[in-house]
């Protein structure tokens, strides 16, 4: 009865073979990047090589790459930095459905002055391209937008979206973190500018990231220091965090396709043995552009907090992990239009690499095995 672990969108394992590549610049291989000698040279070189597998993946050139402690910081680099660039074109267009390193960065603009515009989203989880176009004026610094949503897995019509804003003369920024490792794209084909990702969410550890910055974008840098990352981010890097991500990169990029392709059979699977225990369960978003691994499941008549509770052997969680320990329904189910007292019932189900068919099947029968008993009815009394 060993715990199933459906709770990959939250983080990652590290990689087995990205643990082997890091593990040298934590012993031997300790130097500082910016030192002259050799101990410093080969830091340098692994944070170069790592720069260019985290960029191969992306579609972008290694230069483009800028190391960061995570995809909070690349996000906060990208919001902060845009609406501060031009002071003619200060506004900043997003949506309801971004993840809270997004929405924390527009909230901290609004409240200083800068005009933010939140775009809502359909209720089948994505955000129509026309909406946001209609909400781009010509003071728009930047249009930040989710690529995949991190507790319901819509993928977001980004290219369309970036085709109108930069025609507009506006910057555009994809947070990635969700969808960088689980499905195929490059930066060009998004039509960005900017792009954040995480290094925990794709078999790296927690505490580094990305930001890929366009070749001609110039962004104002948030801390002052030694001028490491061309300038654009100082402070002494993470070697072995770097390598690490540019390990992952590589695996990711290695593995995508045939990936892919396994985990949404494992999914599809989980819906069917789900839907045929539980009577009335619904997919949020289910006919959209989704993750592969993602499922946002809605439980009928229960709470997913409770329900969890009740199935300690699956690990999951009701939405986003930042929002885990409330039981108030998720802001991305409200801003879906869901009633309360569905989106309480919503249990999110995100599955990874070492996830089985077995996984699949057990899981499911506990979960709907625990829906049974937490689940709210009429005593048959009153029916």
């Amino acid at each position: 009865m060993h715990p199933i672990y459906l709770d990959y969108n939250a983080t990652t394992p590290v990689d087995p073979g990205v643990l082997e590549a890091m593990l040298p610049y934590l012993r031997e291989e300790f130097g500082n990047p910016f030192s002259a000698h050799a101990l410093g040279r080969r830091a340098h070189e692994a944070v170069e090589r790592a720069r260019a597998d985290v960029a191969a993946l992306l579609g972008a050139h290694p230069d483009e790459i800028v190391f960061t402690s995570g995809g909070t910081e690349a996000s906060n680099i990208a919001i902060r930095g845009a609406a501060a660039a031009e002071p003619a074109r200060s506004a900043i267009v997003t949506t309801a459905i971004e993840h809270p390193a997004t929405t924390a960065c527009c909230d901290l603009l609004r409240a200083v002055g800068h005009r933010v515009t939140e775009v809502r989203p359909q209720p089948d989880g994505t955000v129509e391209p026309d909406d946001v176009a209609a909400a781009i004026s010509t003071r728009t610094a930047l249009v930040t937008i989710i690529h995949a949503q991190n507790e319901i897995g819509t993928i977001q019509p980004v290219r369309a979206i970036a085709g109108v804003a930069r025609e507009r003369g506006a910057l555009v920024h994809a947070d990635a973190a969700q969808s960088a490792g689980k499905i195929a794209f490059t930066v060009d084909e998004l039509g960005v500018d900017l792009m954040s990702i995480a290094g925990h969410k794709l078999y790296a550890p927690k505490g580094v990231g990305a930001l890929y910055i366009r070749r001609g974008v110039t962004l104002p840098g948030l801390l002052r220091g030694a001028g490491q990352e061309a300038g654009r981010r100082p402070g002494t890097e993470n070697v072995a965090g770097i390598v690490a991500l540019g390990e992952a990169c590589r695996i990711a990029a290695l593995h995508l396709e045939k990936g892919t392709h396994a985990t949404a059979q494992l999914a599809s699977m989980m819906v069917d043995r789900l839907r045929d225990q539980v009577p009335g369960l619904t997919v949020v978003g289910e006919n959209a552009p989704r993750l592969p691994n993602t499922l946002n499941v809605l439980f009928p008549h229960a709470s997913g907090r409770k329900l969890l509770a009740a199935c300690p052997r699956v690990l999951a969680s009701t939405g986003s992990a930042c929002h885990a320990d409330s039981e108030a329904p998720s802001a991305i189910q409200i801003a879906l239009g869901l009633p309360p007292e569905r989106a309480l019932g919503a249990v999110r189900l995100t599955l990874g690499r070492s996830t089985t068919a077995q996984d699949i099947e057990a899981a499911s029968s506990s979960l709907a095995a625990a829906w049974r008993i937490v689940r709210e009815y009429a005593p048959a009394s009153a029916s």
